[in-house]
């Protein structure tokens, strides 16, 4: 689909309005999952010594902002809902920038690896490619983006007031080669179970310098 700036807009206010109304049953629902394999695939992928400068994308009530700092690295996050933003900062003692993903306001060159987990399908499809582009240029020269979304064939929907965009990974790859990215690896998740009860998938990306 394509869709004008308005009815853009009024996808991404819905999205926020969702988690903003939502956001203690959120921080209840997601406090506990284990996504360590998704931060360790970001964190051996960056070069050079930690600590890092680390941006969590998306970074919801600050379950893994949290988990970075205690790892010892400086992290920062963004999060469009104020309400998930404010319980962020609370939780983890990080800076959370509160933006939404399709009005960022972000340092050039600046981040060793971007976690963006569970956030990048909230994107609306015909916007993503800006927004890869943005995150390319906040990451340092060779810095690192891990994504991880829920997979499909290609589709976009409205899940109650959620926008989500759901790619194989051929599009997937497709959307991130264009906008400057290598890939590094990826996998599905959760971990150790048939491909049909995995329905997550994880990308880690390098920024890719021009030859």
């Amino acid at each position: 689909m394509t869709l004008d700036p308005e009815a853009v807009q009024q996808i991404v206010e819905r999205t926020l309005g969702h988690y903003q109304s939502r956001a203690e049953a959120f921080w209840e629902g997601t406090r506990n999952h284990d996504v360590a394999q998704n931060i360790d695939a970001l964190l051996r992928h960056i070069r050079g010594a930690p600590p890092f400068t680390l941006l969590d994308f998306g970074c919801g009530p600050g379950r893994d902002l949290r988990a970075f700092v205690e790892l010892g690295h400086r992290a920062i996050g963004l999060e469009g809902a104020q309400a998930l933003a404010e319980m962020a900062r609370s939780h983890s003692g990080c800076e959370v920038w509160q933006q939404d993903f399709l009005h960022l306001l972000l340092p050039v060159a600046h981040f060793d690896g971007i976690f963006a987990n569970a956030s990048l399908f909230h994107v609306p499809r015909q916007e993503l490619p800006r927004v890869l582009r943005a995150l390319r240029s906040t990451l340092k020269p060779g810095g690192v983006l891990f994504s991880s979304n829920p997979r499909g064939e290609n589709q976009e929907s409205i899940n109650g007031d959620r926008y989500g965009a759901y790619y194989d990974l051929s599009t997937w790859r497709g959307y991130l080669v264009d906008a400057g990215f290598a890939e590094l690896e990826h996998y599905y998740r959760p971990a150790g179970l048939p491909c049909e009860q995995q329905p997550w998938l994880a990308s880690v990306w390098r920024r890719a310098e021009p030859a």
